[in-house]
Protein backbone atom coordinates (compact mmCIF):
# COMPACT_ATOMS: atom_id res chain seq x y z
CA UNK A 1 0.00 0.00 0.00
CA UNK A 2 1.45 3.30 -1.17
CA UNK A 3 2.10 6.02 1.82
CA UNK A 4 1.06 9.43 0.87
CA UNK A 5 3.73 11.46 0.27
CA UNK A 6 3.80 14.71 -1.51
CA UNK A 7 6.37 17.00 -3.10
CA UNK A 8 8.11 19.30 -1.26
CA UNK A 9 8.01 16.41 1.28
CA UNK A 10 10.42 13.65 0.96
CA UNK A 11 9.37 9.93 -0.20
CA UNK A 12 10.77 6.99 2.30
CA UNK A 13 13.05 4.64 0.20
CA UNK A 14 11.46 1.67 1.90
CA UNK A 15 7.66 3.05 2.38
CA UNK A 16 7.10 -0.62 3.79
CA UNK A 17 9.86 -0.03 6.09
CA UNK A 18 9.58 0.46 10.07
CA UNK A 19 10.40 4.62 10.71
CA UNK A 20 7.77 4.60 6.96
CA UNK A 21 4.80 3.10 8.55
CA UNK A 22 5.48 4.95 12.01
CA UNK A 23 5.52 8.05 10.23
CA UNK A 24 2.07 7.29 8.13
CA UNK A 25 0.25 6.40 11.02
CA UNK A 26 1.42 9.49 12.68
CA UNK A 27 0.20 11.79 9.50
CA UNK A 28 -3.19 11.07 10.54
CA UNK A 29 -4.92 13.33 8.08
CA UNK A 30 -2.74 10.92 5.14
CA UNK A 31 -1.20 14.23 3.25
CA UNK A 32 2.18 13.89 3.33
CA UNK A 33 3.35 15.51 6.68
CA UNK A 34 2.71 15.11 10.50
CA UNK A 35 1.19 17.89 11.85
CA UNK A 36 0.84 19.13 15.70
CA UNK A 37 -2.85 18.07 14.88
CA UNK A 38 -1.94 14.81 13.56
CA UNK A 39 -0.20 14.06 16.61
CA UNK A 40 -2.57 15.25 19.67
CA UNK A 41 -5.82 14.14 17.27
CA UNK A 42 -4.50 9.86 18.41
CA UNK A 43 -4.21 11.47 22.11
CA UNK A 44 -8.31 12.96 21.72
CA UNK A 45 -8.90 9.74 19.81
CA UNK A 46 -7.59 6.74 22.86
CA UNK A 47 -9.66 9.57 25.10
CA UNK A 48 -12.44 8.73 23.70
CA UNK A 49 -12.37 5.29 23.06
CA UNK A 50 -11.42 4.84 26.57
CA UNK A 51 -14.46 6.86 27.82
CA UNK A 52 -12.03 9.33 30.05
CA UNK A 53 -13.00 12.92 30.86
CA UNK A 54 -10.85 16.08 29.63
CA UNK A 55 -10.62 16.15 33.47
CA UNK A 56 -9.03 12.58 34.64
CA UNK A 57 -5.69 12.41 35.29
CA UNK A 58 -4.26 9.84 32.91
CA UNK A 59 -5.79 12.48 30.14
CA UNK A 60 -3.99 14.96 31.71
CA UNK A 61 -0.99 12.68 31.91
CA UNK A 62 -1.08 11.61 28.22
CA UNK A 63 -1.26 15.43 27.20
CA UNK A 64 1.78 16.52 29.35
CA UNK A 65 4.01 13.72 27.50
CA UNK A 66 2.63 14.07 24.08
CA UNK A 67 3.08 17.87 24.16
CA UNK A 68 6.87 17.38 25.75
CA UNK A 69 7.42 14.90 22.81
CA UNK A 70 6.08 17.10 19.78
CA UNK A 71 8.16 19.77 21.03
CA UNK A 72 11.15 17.43 20.82
CA UNK A 73 9.78 15.89 17.44
CA UNK A 74 9.21 19.92 15.97
CA UNK A 75 12.58 21.49 16.81
CA UNK A 76 11.74 24.01 14.81
CA UNK A 77 9.02 25.13 15.74
CA UNK A 78 7.12 24.92 12.69
CA UNK A 79 3.83 22.81 13.53
CA UNK A 80 5.18 20.19 11.42
CA UNK A 81 7.38 17.39 11.16
CA UNK A 82 8.43 16.16 7.35
CA UNK A 83 9.13 12.30 6.92
CA UNK A 84 12.90 13.40 6.85
CA UNK A 85 12.71 15.29 10.01
CA UNK A 86 11.54 11.77 11.43
CA UNK A 87 13.85 10.05 10.14
CA UNK A 88 16.73 12.44 11.22
CA UNK A 89 15.04 12.67 14.73
CA UNK A 90 14.16 9.22 15.78
CA UNK A 91 16.66 6.83 17.13
CA UNK A 92 17.15 4.88 20.40
CA UNK A 93 17.76 7.42 22.38
CA UNK A 94 14.70 9.77 21.58
CA UNK A 95 12.74 6.28 22.02
CA UNK A 96 14.61 6.19 25.21
CA UNK A 97 13.95 9.63 26.40
CA UNK A 98 10.75 11.24 24.81
CA UNK A 99 8.61 8.51 22.74
CA UNK A 100 8.27 6.07 25.49
CA UNK A 101 6.77 8.30 27.94
CA UNK A 102 3.73 9.34 25.41
CA UNK A 103 3.32 6.09 24.42
CA UNK A 104 3.37 4.43 27.84
CA UNK A 105 0.34 7.08 29.04
CA UNK A 106 -1.32 6.17 26.14
CA UNK A 107 -1.25 2.66 26.93
CA UNK A 108 -2.87 3.49 30.70
CA UNK A 109 -5.51 5.00 29.04
CA UNK A 110 -6.34 1.89 27.49
CA UNK A 111 -5.64 -0.28 30.60
CA UNK A 112 -8.88 0.11 32.24
CA UNK A 113 -7.90 -1.24 35.83
CA UNK A 114 -4.37 0.04 36.01
CA UNK A 115 -2.79 -3.27 36.03
CA UNK A 116 0.07 -2.43 34.03
CA UNK A 117 -1.38 -4.74 31.29
CA UNK A 118 -3.92 -5.30 28.71
CA UNK A 119 -6.15 -7.91 27.87
CA UNK A 120 -6.99 -8.63 24.17
CA UNK A 121 -10.25 -6.02 23.79
CA UNK A 122 -7.80 -3.03 25.23
CA UNK A 123 -4.65 -3.76 23.27
CA UNK A 124 -7.13 -3.74 20.09
CA UNK A 125 -9.04 -0.37 21.52
CA UNK A 126 -5.91 1.16 21.37
CA UNK A 127 -4.28 0.10 18.61
CA UNK A 128 -7.60 1.35 16.78
CA UNK A 129 -7.26 4.80 18.44
CA UNK A 130 -3.92 5.34 17.39
CA UNK A 131 -4.27 4.51 13.79
CA UNK A 132 -2.57 1.09 13.37
CA UNK A 133 -4.41 -1.70 10.99
CA UNK A 134 -7.15 -3.22 12.43
CA UNK A 135 -6.71 -6.11 10.35
CA UNK A 136 -4.31 -7.34 12.50
CA UNK A 137 -4.65 -6.39 16.12
CA UNK A 138 -4.74 -10.32 17.07
CA UNK A 139 -1.74 -11.11 15.43
CA UNK A 140 0.05 -8.12 17.03
CA UNK A 141 -1.42 -9.55 20.43
CA UNK A 142 -0.50 -12.80 20.39
CA UNK A 143 3.24 -11.64 19.23
CA UNK A 144 3.38 -9.94 22.19
CA UNK A 145 1.75 -12.12 24.60
CA UNK A 146 4.61 -14.08 24.65
CA UNK A 147 3.87 -16.11 27.79
CA UNK A 148 0.35 -17.08 26.11
CA UNK A 149 -1.58 -15.18 29.69
CA UNK A 150 -3.91 -13.18 27.66
CA UNK A 151 -2.42 -10.30 28.78
CA UNK A 152 0.28 -7.82 27.29
CA UNK A 153 2.31 -5.54 29.61
CA UNK A 154 3.35 -2.06 29.40
CA UNK A 155 7.26 -3.08 28.95
CA UNK A 156 6.59 -5.90 26.25
CA UNK A 157 4.45 -3.41 24.80
CA UNK A 158 7.10 -0.68 24.84
CA UNK A 159 10.28 -2.72 24.20
CA UNK A 160 8.44 -4.22 20.73
CA UNK A 161 8.02 -0.43 19.58
CA UNK A 162 10.96 0.48 20.68
CA UNK A 163 12.78 -2.36 18.95
CA UNK A 164 10.24 -2.23 15.83
CA UNK A 165 10.96 1.58 15.39
CA UNK A 166 15.57 1.20 15.82
CA UNK A 167 15.42 -2.16 13.55
CA UNK A 168 16.64 -4.47 16.52
CA UNK A 169 13.69 -6.93 15.60
CA UNK A 170 10.60 -6.27 17.31
CA UNK A 171 8.90 -9.81 18.27
CA UNK A 172 5.86 -7.80 16.07
CA UNK A 173 7.85 -7.23 13.17
CA UNK A 174 4.71 -6.19 10.49
CA UNK A 175 2.27 -7.15 12.95
CA UNK A 176 2.83 -4.52 15.12
CA UNK A 177 1.24 -1.55 12.38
Amino acid sequence: MPLPFTEPYSTPADPTGPKARVYAMLDTDGDGVASRHDYFVRIERAQRATGRGDDDPLVAAARATGERAWAAMDANGDGVMTYQEYVDWVDADKFDNVCQYALGALFDLADDDQDGALDRAQFTLLRRALGNRADNADAAFDALDGDGDGRVGRQEYLAAIRAYVTGDGSPMGDALY
